[in-house]
């Protein structure tokens, strides 16, 4: 009968301890979430910029290949070959001829001030070259400092040249058939035929990183502000505030990541999925697969910002901080530059960052048509992410849970001290 009722005691009891364990998470996340709620800085960068800012970048990549890039045309031949020329590089979609000078230094001076982009010139022997059978040249000017409008205008005036060499070829042929005609202006073709990204278009393959990169830094953002407004509302300036509901590790760093965690599952959702099918971009990721992706990457990032919240004294460090790192965690993943020219040092650094993996995965199933399979390294590196840095953020919490009790003792103390130096003083004057 007495091992009866003890049993029943200890379930009970082990009962009250898991629901007061439920209940103090619960507190914790009730805490947490009123905080961000209340907290103007924290609910910006948690609602406003993952709202606002994917759309303001898919807006700017909309157009997707860039059309219509003005160039300056030099004509010293004006001839009926030139015109040729000129009028059928002007007939693409992707570049537009602008301006027309007289000489190339004035064409030169408006590509310093940026009202082209690129120069095309024609000596004044090009028509006599061209007809005498003889290799003539066409001058192609292009600024440098954007890539993309180099490729525009260098691509449509080699394909207008090979245009208009291919008909001049054909009348002096002594070729019998339309096939030997083929062979003599073209013998070898080369057919190109995209894999991936079949538009062409700069937004389908930047845009993936960026939207990831968005989850990343504005969750580290918020997560940031938020730990240095408890430690500015602290009397201590600790990280972790005295009371019933804050004597538990586990209670803690569960409480605060479930509010970071239920806030960002809606975030995550509309901007990996509604924002790339606003502006039509390519999506061919199964929501199954990108849930899979998405879950560990959201837990490795709000681990990884709560592991960085002991770094953080003051609000404005935080800005200063994600701000600062934005670009080269966008560079450390491999979209902008290939990771395999990335040097060595650099790519063990980005191994310690969420947004590598996740960036990666998110590519392969949203451009690349990938399943989960194709992501299981990704996957797996987040997952393992996830583990190590709720350990780290377990410690930095158990540190700051110390901190919290000595400077609570000591603030004690130094009341008691006080106290008894008052009845002493008190006593000695009777």
């Amino acid at each position: 009968m007495s091992e009866s009722t003890s049993s029943h005691t200890t379930t009970q009891k082990a009962d009250r301890g898991l629901l007061g364990f439920l209940s103090s998470i619960c507190y914790i996340w009730w805490l947490e979430t009123k905080s961000t709620v209340k907290d103007e800085g924290v609910l910006i960068f948690f609602l406003l910029v993952p709202l606002a800012y994917p759309l303001l970048y898919s807006w700017i990549y909309n157009n997707e290949v860039v059309r219509e890039v003005p160039v300056a045309v030099v004509d010293l031949s004006h001839s009926a070959s030139s015109r040729e020329f000129i009028r059928d590089f002007d007939a693409s979609p992707d570049v537009h001829a602008a301006c027309y000078c007289n000489n190339l230094q004035e064409a030169q001076d408006l590509t310093g001030k940026q009202v082209v982009h690129g120069i095309l010139y024609f000596p004044e022997d090009f028509d006599r070259t061209l007809n005498r059978g003889e290799q003539t040249h066409v001058g192609v000017y292009c600024d440098m400092s954007l890539m993309l409008t180099y490729k525009a205008i260098y691509q449509t005036a080699q394909a207008v040249s090979l245009k208009m060499g291919a008909e001049r070829q054909k009348p002096r042929s002594f070729s019998f058939t339309e096939r030997d005609e083929e062979l003599n202006t073209e013998p070898l073709s080369v057919d190109a035929q995209p894999i991936f990204n079949t538009t062409g278009g700069y937004g389908n393959a930047i845009l993936p990183g960026v939207l990831i990169l968005i989850l990343q830094q504005t969750l580290l953002l918020g997560i940031g502000l938020s730990a240095g407004t408890a430690r500015e509302n602290n009397r201590f300036q600790d990280l972790v505030p005295i009371g019933r509901h804050y004597d538990g590790i586990m209670k803690i760093v569960l409480g605060k990541s479930s509010c970071y965690f239920m806030v960002y599952c809606v975030m995550s959702a509309y901007i990996t999925m509604a924002v790339p099918y606003f502006f039509s971009f390519t999506m061919l990721a199964r929501p199954a697969d990108l849930f899979r992706l998405l879950l560990p990457y959201l837990l490795a990032v709000i681990f990884f910002g709560m592991a960085l919240s002991c770094l953080v004294r003051y609000r404005e460090n935080v800005m200063l901080l994600v701000v600062f790192t934005s670009v080269p965690f966008l560079f450390l993943t491999g979209v902008s530059w290939p990771q395999s020219n990335i040097p060595g040092i650099w790519q063990g650094l980005s191994w310690l960052i969420p947004s590598t993996f996740g960036v990666r995965g998110y590519l392969r199933i949203s451009s690349m048509g990938g399943t989960v399979n194709d992501i299981l390294p990704e996957v797996r590196a987040l997952w393992t992410q996830a583990v190590v840095y709720f350990v780290i953020t377990c410690f930095v919490y158990r540190y700051q849970i110390i901190s919290a009790r000595k400077h609570a003792i000591a603030h004690y103390q130094m009341i008691q001290n006080s106290i008894r130096a008052a009845c002493e003083k008190q006593a000695a004057g009777k």
